[in-house]
């Protein structure tokens, strides 16, 4: 799900199964200078304002952006561009660009699958679970999830944090196998769960630093043990609801919300429709989510900013231990234990890259990122689609680092 030296989220080929890795380790440069916002319209997009296109003139900074929009879809030969950039939680921009599919026109407030976002809010839903004194990150798991192997050693702070050492399903050959031959088969937990169960952990739960898909579903199932409360009830009870995110849903089928941005894919070998492939592989049933460009612009702003936590809670989101770990062993090649810098690092549940902080989906021909840099009070939310000649990887991320070198070019992007 991210960039350098992580790689993006998976896909099921041998040269895009990286796609779907939360790995874009991130850095941590936390600051508070304010920034004036470029607009002085009214935030938009949340709180039941309609997701719209910029009313009115663009300013001076608007067209700049789309301006770096529009060349980017030409020379990453995008289908489909949505983004919205705001500062303090003003309105920059928000615009689309291209097509949902032949002949309809892309529109901001179409909705399109979001992937490892979910992460980002199920790490905030935990943190703010831990303020309340019903659970504590280094709890071990072994009275939730009694079937697990090491369970007493395991904490809801490693699988939070990707440092539990279970192998990754989503880069099993295996399993990629399975999911090419067949992209609509609706996944279980448990069926997910026994590839990365089939092998020895990479490492002692806690002493490395890995991405695994299954360290989230396993987080879920204990926190819904936890609470009593499904994962979709329980994020909206703790974060969407606050942040009035009403167009982010959580989906227990391959359905989008109508409108919908449709995606294409050429992961099987041929360019092929992909917006209704099932999802149920991604993550934790509750915990799969669609949304649109001006609920992630919203989402990466709370998230980024720890709007919803104390600031201690805060800190541990942005470095929950991770900095420092990562490195290969005689166990774990360096394709898999992957260095986390204070530059560059998964924290709990987000990613930090020189500041920003984010979540990167890339899967089924949608890629998307929504990224907030504190020092600037800046949110950059982007989703795009391809077509048959778009180079693999997260067009979203690549354009979010355009549009983020031209806004804070102290704070590189993508690394």
């Amino acid at each position: 799900m991210a960039h350098t030296p992580l790689p993006s989220r998976t896909r099921p080929r041998a040269r895009s199964r990286r796609a779907l890795l939360c790995a874009a380790l991130l850095a941590l440069t936390v600051q508070t200078t304010a920034v004036a916002p470029a607009l002085a319209g009214p935030p938009g997009g949340h709180g039941g304002s309609a997701c719209v296109r910029t009313q009115g003139s663009p300013g001076a900074e608007a067209r700049r952006i789309l301006d770096i929009a529009r060349t980017a879809q030409k020379d990453l030969d995008l289908k489909a561009v949505q983004l919205r950039v705001t500062v303090d939680g003003r309105e920059i921009v928000t615009d689309a660009l291209g097509e949902s599919m032949t002949g309809v026109p892309a529109q901001p407030d179409m909705h399109f699958r979001a992937g490892s976002v979910a992460f980002a809010h199920i790490g905030t839903a935990l943190l703010r679970l831990v303020e309340e004194r019903r659970v504590r990150l280094d709890d071990t798991v072994e009275r939730w999830l009694p079937h697990l192997p090491q369970a007493d050693r395991i904490t809801l702070r490693m699988l939070a944090t990707n440092t539990t050492g279970l192998h990754d399903y989503v880069t099993d050959p295996a399993f990629g196998k399975e999911l090419v031959a067949d992209p609509f088969r609706a996944w279980t937990p448990r069926e997910l769960l026994a590839f990365p169960l089939r092998h020895s952990f990479w490492y002692e739960p806690g002493t490395n630093w890995s991405y695994s898909h299954a360290n989230y579903l396993l987080l879920v199932a204990a926190l819904e043990k936890i609470t009593g409360t499904r994962i979709d009830r329980l994020v909206k009870e703790l974060v969407t609801g606050p942040l009035e995110l009403r167009d982010t849903r959580n989906s227990f089928t391959p359905d989008i919300p109508s409108p919908v941005l449709h995606a294409f894919s050429t992961e099987r070998g041929l360019y092929e429709e992909s917006t209704f492939w099932n999802p149920s592989w991604t993550t934790a049933p509750g915990a799969v989510i669609t949304t649109h460009i001006c609920d992630l612009a919203r989402s990466a702003e709370a998230i980024g900013s720890g709007e919803l936590l104390s600031p201690r809670s805060y800190r541990t989101l942005l470095d929950p231990g991770t900095v420092g770990l990562g490195s290969p062993t005689a166990t774990c090649p360096a394709t898999v234990c992957l260095r986390q810098t204070e530059a560059k690092h998964f924290g709990l549940g987000v990613i930090v890259i020189n500041g920003w902080v984010l979540q990167n989906p890339s899967f089924s021909g949608y890629a998307a990122i929504q990224a907030y840099l504190p020092s600037r009070r800046l949110a950059v939310a982007v989703s795009t689609t391809k077509t048959a000649t778009t180079p693999e990887g997260n067009t979203a991320e690549v354009l979010a680092g355009r549009i983020a070198a031209a806004l804070a070019p102290e704070a590189p992007l993508l690394g």
